[in-house]
């Protein structure tokens, strides 16, 4: 004989629509960066300077990132309350913080050409002024990576009063990846600005030309490091593969752990996916010959685990 028992529990609130914080920190640092762009743009051309117009131009990438980052937060804001997001709209930041790395890869694949380009072919430099622009870039860039560190920070210290021991088990992609990706871009540029400052100051004491191409291709192994990283964080939770998170392995040991009987319940499916920066939903398929397992028992033993938002279980009872 088999029954079939099956129950839905989903919380109102998943998780937070937007992080606050994350999203103060990258409009204040798009309308720096912005900033800086025009008045590079605006001396290069009125100085006759191309290295400022050649940086002022090569700012314009990171506003334009950034502006993805802070349109990202904007829009899931906006349709928090849009019952077709079924988990809600968290993963419109993923989706931004997944174009911006790819963006990013892009950026370091031209650093990569333009540097090995120069390596063959070197160019005059007039090492004062690119050196002056690039302590400018720099501090911009210094001055960005301070705020979005502290809506890192920030976001941290909000959801610390909610973690458990085996919280420590998580994934770096567990947290804000769009305010990660926006954080990226600008600490990219100032790791660049690093080793640029590093080579001009070289190539002007020893005359070494091709020692800012060298340390372009640097920051472009540097710089690629990174964007591959995000792009893997980012794309494992938008294709939802993390069903190798601990998360799973405590629904298993929960879930075992109700029936101590001779005919043990077995999960028959299992599914954990990622609905918000630290929150899953879970489907849960049980088989089992104990007549007083119900959806009810289940839900209640797995809510030990904060992180589980929405737990759907399905049980079939064998009779006999």
């Amino acid at each position: 004989m088999h029954t079939h028992d099956l129950s839905r529990w989903t919380h109102s609130h998943v998780f937070d629509a937007g992080n606050a914080a994350g999203e103060r920190g990258t409009r204040l640092v798009l309308l720096i960066t912005a900033a800086a762009m025009v008045a590079e743009i605006a001396a290069g051309l009125g100085f006759g300077s191309m290295a400022l117009l050649a940086d002022g131009w090569h700012m314009s990438s990171h506003v334009l990132a950034i502006g993805l980052s802070a349109f990202a937060y904007a829009a899931a804001r906006r349709f928090a309350g849009d019952s077709r997001f079924a988990f809600g709209t968290w993963k419109i930041e993923v989706l931004a913080g997944f174009a911006s790395a790819v963006f990013l890869l892009a950026v370091a694949a031209l650093m990569g050409f333009t540097s090995a380009e120069r390596l063959f072919s070197p160019t005059q430099i007039r090492y004062p002024e690119a050196m002056a622009v690039t302590a400018l870039g720099l501090l911009v860039n210094l001055a960005s990576a301070w705020i979005l560190g502290g809506a890192h920070h920030h976001h941290g210290h909000d959801h610390g009063h909610h973690d458990h021991d085996h919280h420590h088990h998580d994934h770096d992609h567990g947290h804000d990846l769009n305010l990660r990706s926006a954080y990226l871009h600008v600490m990219a540029d100032a790791a660049t600005s690093v080793l640029a400052l590093l080579a001009l100051a070289g190539g002007w004491s020893l005359g070494w030309n091709r020692l800012d191409p060298v340390m372009g291709l640097v920051g472009t192994v540097l710089v690629g490091h990174w964007a591959w990283g995000l792009i893997r964080q980012t794309a494992t939770v938008l294709l939802d593969r993390e069903m190798d998170h601990p998360v799973v392995d405590e629904v298993r040991e929960v879930v075992e752990g109700l029936d101590t009987g001779p005919e043990r319940t077995r999960i028959t499916d299992l599914h954990v996916w990622r609905v918000g920066k630290e929150k899953f939903a879970c489907i849960v398929c049980l088989v089992t010959h104990d007549d007083t397992l119900t959806p009810d028992r289940v839900r209640t033993a797995l809510g030990v685990h904060e992180e589980l938002a929405h737990i759907t279980v399905e049980i079939s009872r064998c009779g006999g």
